[in-house]
């Protein structure tokens, strides 16, 4: 079975595999390795351990060194500049006058790409404003847009628990959420209650669901839901709106909560209203 060590990028972010070679890392120490967006500085959080073929994505890449203090001081510069390219990237947007806000901006450690992440509610047209950063930087650029999730993972913040956001602190990965998690356990179905500062559904609904499934809910889900009605009032993720119709299909309905927004929802993800608690 090959080694590898785990290595990852940012706090609350997913853990890569690689391959030690001959480095030496082990558990805690910091490590230069190559990886699809470039030479990357990262964590070991997984020291040295076997594992096996179908755990891993061949061919591993190797760790290419252990970090040294100019490479801690690097990282700081980038930091730095990270700042910088993200006032500039403010003032760009506002004279292209696009309609995006920018959430954070994120060098390669070898600077060969920089990285702008911004949410929307459409898609942007930003091919203007990608060659005049590119004329700023003289390097790659990528103006990569990301979700409502994504961005409370990224700013991080305060949970209606009273503690930081799961997302910003040990999750590594988003995991499905569905509305009638929340039914399942007793709990309120008003959206208002039961999301975070996101605005979807909060992920900690996942934490103690399988307690009251009991193992039945993944199991029989598929064949104890409810049709939904069309005309009928109902509670999504998203909030409460009216079923306009039905793919039987797919096993989704489109439901419409304003004149001019009609989305599609999976039916185990709708819970008729008058089940709601709208106290």
């Amino acid at each position: 079975m090959p080694t590898v060590v785990g290595i990852r990028f940012k706090k609350a972010c997913k853990i890569y595999y690689f391959d030690p070679a001959d480095t030496g890392v082990a558990k805690g120490d910091f490590a230069i390795v190559e990886t699809a967006r470039g030479v990357e500085y990262g964590e070991v959080v997984i020291g040295p351990r076997e594992v096996d073929e179908k755990d891993i994505v061949s061919p591993l890449k190797p760790v290419m060194r252990k970090a040294t203090a100019e490479d801690e001081d690097k990282l700081v510069e980038n930091k730095v500049r990270e700042k910088e390219a993200f006032n500039i990237c403010l003032r760009k947007i506002k004279n292209h006058g696009l309609p995006m806000r920018l959430i954070d901006v994120e060098f390669t450690f070898d600077v060969n790409k920089i990285i702008f992440y911004f949410t929307a509610d459409g898609r942007i047209d930003f091919r203007e404003l990608v060659k005049d950063l590119a004329s700023v930087f003289r390097t790659r650029i990528e103006l990569r847009q990301i979700g409502v999730r994504d961005e409370a993972k990224m700013l991080g913040g305060i949970g209606s628990c009273g503690r930081p956001l799961c997302c910003a602190t040990f999750l590594g990965d988003f995991e499905p959420v569905s509305i009638r998690m929340a039914k399942d356990q007793n709990l309120s179905l008003n959206p208002t209650k039961i999301s975070g500062i996101c605005g979807r559904l909060m992920c900690c609904l996942k934490y103690e669901n399988h307690m009251y499934c009991k193992g039945s809910c993944n199991n029989h889900r598929r064949e104890r839901v409810e049709i939904p009605k069309i005309g009928a009032t109902v509670v999504t993720t998203m909030g409460e709106g009216k079923v306009v119709g039905i793919s039987r299909g797919q096993r989704t309905a489109s439901v419409q909560l304003a004149p001019d927004n009609i989305i599609q929802v999976e039916w185990d993800e709708i819970v008729d209203a008058s089940q709601a608690d709208n106290v």
